[in-house]
């Protein structure tokens, strides 16, 4: 089992929206909005590292109001 976390960097008035939408994503196991260079912080598990980076960061990503990713892969 892989793990990350990816940070979120929203448009202005987004986060509380997206919130949901990437609570609701599949492969997240929590997300909060966060203080900071971010706007909100999620937890993404999947079965290889590819599974995280490729379909989890990615639908994050994709979603209406996202300004900016960064994906850091668990390594223990």
């Amino acid at each position: 089992m892989a793990s990350a976390f990816i940070m979120i960097k929203t448009v202005a008035g987004k986060s509380e929206d997206l919130l949901a939408a990437v609570r609701e994503s599949e492969g997240i196991t929590e997300a909060h909005i966060v203080a900071g260079q971010y706007d909100i912080i999620a937890e993404a598990t999947g079965e290889e590292v590819y599974d995280v980076m490729q379909s989890v960061s990615t639908r994050v990503r994709d979603l209406d109001g996202v300004a900016d990713t960064r994906t850091y892969i668990c390594l223990e």
